[in-house]
C-alpha cells in the first residue's frame, strides 16, 4: 500500500522568506528563459557550464580557510574538502554532486562540500565523475562506484561512511547503493538527498510542472541533460529506471526538496518507493524553494537551516552505527 507523503514537518519552515519568494521570482524572470534556451551543442554546453559554476560560486562559495586535496588514483578523480579546523579521522561523508549529468564538478560544489564539512566536522569526498556529452553511460555510474570501493580500500569503514548528493547525483547514489546490494558490498551508514533526480526522462517532473510552473527550467528543457548520457538506450534499461526491490539492505535516508521545484515529485516517489521497500526514509518539502537550494546560503536563509538538518541526520546515523558495534 502506498503511504502518504509528509510535507510538513516539525522544524520545517510553513512558508518560505521574503528572500526566497524574491529569489524565485528572479529565477522565473531571468534564469528559466535562459535556461530553456540554451542549445544542447559544444558551445551551449560550455555556456551552460559556466552559467552553473558563476551561479553556485557566488551564491554558494567555500569559506575561507577550506582545504582542498586533490585525488587522482586510477579511475577516480575527485578532492578531499575540509572546513577549517577538520581534521581525517575513522568517518567521512561521501559526496556525489548532481549536473544533470553534464554540467557540474567538484569546483560547482566544492562551497556545498565545505558547508556539509563544517557542520559535521567531517572530511567530505566530493567525486568528480565523468561527464556527457563526452562520456555516456555507465562511465559516471562506474566513477561513482570506483569512489566508494576507493573509500573502502583505503580503510574507512562502510558503517564509517555516509552519502550525500544532489540532483542527478541522487538517480547515482541509489544505483550505487543497488549496485553494493547486488555485489554483497556494504551499505553507507546514512544517505542525505538534495532534491534527487528519480525519472531520467523527466516524466515525473513533467506532470508536476503541470500543476506548479518549476523557476528555474522546464522540464522539457532539463530532459534534454540526461538523455546527453543515456542517448540510444531505452528508458526502461538496467541502472537507468531505478527500482528499489523488497527487503533490499538500505541505510536510513533523508530526502529534501524544494516546493517551487519539479522535482519535487521524484523526491516524493522516491520516498514512496524505498518506504514501500521496508526502507527507512524521512522526507522534507520545502515550501517556495527551488532546485537544490541548499547550495545558495547567500541567497536564501533556508539553505542554512536544511543544511543544519541534513548533518544532525547523517551524524546521528554515523554515532548510531558505532554505538551499536561497540554494544554488540
Amino acid at each position: 500500500m502506498t503511504r502518504s507523503t509528509r510535507t510538513s514537518v516539525p522544524g520545517v519552515p510553513t512558508v518560505p522568506s521574503v528572500r526566497s519568494r524574491l529569489a524565485a521570482t528572479a529565477c522565473e524572470i531571468g534564469l528559466r528563459p535562459l535556461n530553456n534556451a540554451v542549445p544542447m551543442n559544444a558551445p551551449g554546453v560550455w555556456f551552460a557550464r559556466k552559467l552553473i559554476a558563476t551561479i553556485m560560486a557566488t551564491a554558494g562559495p567555500p569559506s575561507r580557510g577550506t582545504a582542498v586535496t586533490q585525488v587522482r588514483s586510477g579511475m577516480v578523480r575527485g578532492e578531499w574538502v575540509r572546513a577549517p579546523g577538520v581534521d581525517f579521522g575513522p568517518r567521512a561523508i561521501y559526496y556525489v554532486h548532481g549536473s544533470g549529468y553534464v554540467l557540474c564538478s567538484t569546483r560547482t560544489h566544492r562551497g556545498l562540500a565545505a558547508q556539509l564539512s563544517k557542520k559535521t566536522g567531517l572530511p567530505v569526498f566530493l567525486t568528480d565523475y565523468r561527464l556527457a556529452p563526452e562520456h555516456r553511460f555507465p562511465a559516471a555510474a562506474d566513477d561513482v562506484e570506483a569512489g566508494y570501493r576507493w573509500l573502502l580500500d583505503r580503510g574507512f569503514a562502510a558503517h564509517d561512511l555516509a552519502i550525500a548528493c544532489d540532483s542527478a547525483g541522487g538517480h547515482l547514489a541509489l544505483d550505487l547503493l543497488i549496485e553494493n546490494e547486488r555485489h554483497n558490498r556494504p551499505q553507507p551508514a546514512a544517505v542525505t538527498m538534495f532534491s534527487p533526480l528519480l525519472d531520467l526522462t523527466l516524466g515525473l517532473a513533467a506532470e508536476q510542472e503541470r500543476r506548479h510552473r518549476d523557476p528555474v527550467i522546464s522540464a522539457r528543457a532539463a530532459s534534454r541533460l540526461p538523455h546527453a548520457y543515456t542517448r540510444g538506450l531505452p528508458v526502461d534499461a538496467p541502472r537507468l529506471r531505478l527500482r528499489v526491490p523488497p527487503g533490499m539492505a538500505l541505510p536510513p535516508m533523508l530526502i529534501q526538496a524544494g516546493g517551487a521545484e519539479m522535482l519535487s515529485a521524484d523526491a516524493r516517489h522516491l520516498y514512496e518507493m524505498v518506504r514501500d521497500a521496508g526502507g527507512n526514509c524521512e522526507l522534507e518539502i520545502w515550501p517556495g524553494q527551488v532546485h537544490v537550494f541548499q547550495a545558495l546560503p547567500l541567497l536564501v536563509p533556508e539553505a542554512d537551516r536544511a543544511l543544519d538538518r541534513a548533518a544532525e541526520f547523517l551524524c546521528t546515523a554515523l554515532i548510531s552505527h558505532t554505538t551499536t558495534k561497540k554494544v554488540s
